[in-house]
């Protein structure tokens, strides 16, 4: 009969228009020109793979966010560039050196986690030191005093009742370069990737007992994201879509079924490095799971990191929590994740 609607006919038509209004909505960012953001991050062996990877899966891209991403080494120029305004914030740093600034006066906050664990561990390359307080009398390397390999060297021996006036901590750097200073023996002991821990004796090194400080110091947040109050004020929307671009990278590495994205991206982080190298890597992030996948970090947390700064003598209180830290635009990113 002319005119007459079937059922199936009514059926498609009614998925066709919940199609159409699903394909039709879209959030105002998406449908606008690219945003630009810059970002600097640290530049441990890790970042730079994670960095690589960040590049190759395209994730900030698929928050329509036109990046540029810095890798520093140095923290306190990272802390510079977010203050000062040439950098809109940091996804993946040390931020123990924001509390004491804050304290100052600096008005930045901290938005969510990145490594929830120290990546790294303590090494040694001579025989007469097979214990954490067989360091006391001996050169142990570390960065400059209250740099972020200083406060975590210092924090695991202070665990492990070492009596920290009889170390003599020498300023060497980056772990990089004091894993390197380890292996040449010219300090008893020093940091290094925890990821090099079953590779140690092709380094004529050794894992200190109690040295893993992924196991040790579970508590202290090793990276995080923040920014200045004047971005979060100005640019939320823009944070927002890179704290949810991060957490899609951190869910997306700690998946087992990343692993040649992974690989991939390491091969592209260190061209010269063996497989082997990169495999270990890959081992790291799937035993220890250190990304902070849903991005937002308690009070406890950032007490536990204000507790250590005032215990160093360089910070002189512990400050609300409030003051430090804004989580509602990490909880806003995750909602983009779905």
């Amino acid at each position: 009969m002319a005119g007459t609607v079937s059922r199936r006919d009514l059926m498609l038509g009614a998925s066709g228009a919940a199609l159409a209004t699903s394909l039709s909505y879209q959030p105002a960012w998406a449908a606008a020109r690219p945003t630009p953001i810059t970002i600097a991050n640290a530049s441990g062996g890790l970042n730079l793979t994670m960095a690589a990877l960040m590049r190759q899966e395209k994730f900030l891209q698929s928050f329509n966010l036109d990046p540029d991403v810095l890798q520093v080494a140095d923290g306190s120029k990272i802390l510079g560039g977010v203050v000062g305004g040439s950098v809109d914030a940091s996804m993946m740093a040390g931020f123990g050196q924001l509390f004491p600034a804050i304290e100052r006066g600096a008005a930045v906050k901290i938005l969510g986690g990145g490594a929830l664990l120290p990546t790294l561990a303590l090494y040694t390359g001579k025989t007469d030191v097979n214990s954490l307080k067989d360091l006391e009398g001996k050169t142990v390397g570390t960065g400059s005093v209250g740099a972020l390999v200083y406060q975590l060297t210092v924090t695991l021996l202070k665990k492990f009742k070492v009596d920290i006036s009889k170390v003599k901590f020498v300023n060497i750097g980056a772990s990089s370069d004091i894993f390197r200073a380890v292996s040449a023996g010219t300090v008893d002991a020093g940091a290094g990737e925890a990821a090099l821990i079953k590779d140690a004796p092709k380094y004529h090194v050794r894992l200190i007992p109690h040295g893993n400080m992924s196991l040790e110091l579970t508590q202290y947040t090793f990276q995080g994201a923040w920014a200045s109050d004047e971005k979060i004020a100005k640019e939320r929307d823009t944070l927002v879509r890179a704290l949810a671009a991060y957490a899609k990278l951190y869910r997306f590495v700690q998946d087992p079924k990343s692993k040649e994205a992974f690989l991939r991206a390491s091969r592209t982080a260190f061209k010269n490095a063996s497989e082997h190298d990169h495999e270990l890597q890959w081992d790291y992030i799937q035993t220890y799971k250190p990304y902070a996948v849903n991005l937002a970090l308690s009070p406890a947390r950032l007490k536990y990191m204000q507790d250590l700064n005032v215990s160093f003598k360089i910070q002189k209180k512990v400050l609300p929590f409030d003051r430090v830290a804004d989580m509602s635009l990490a909880a806003d990113a995750i909602k983009l994740l779905g």
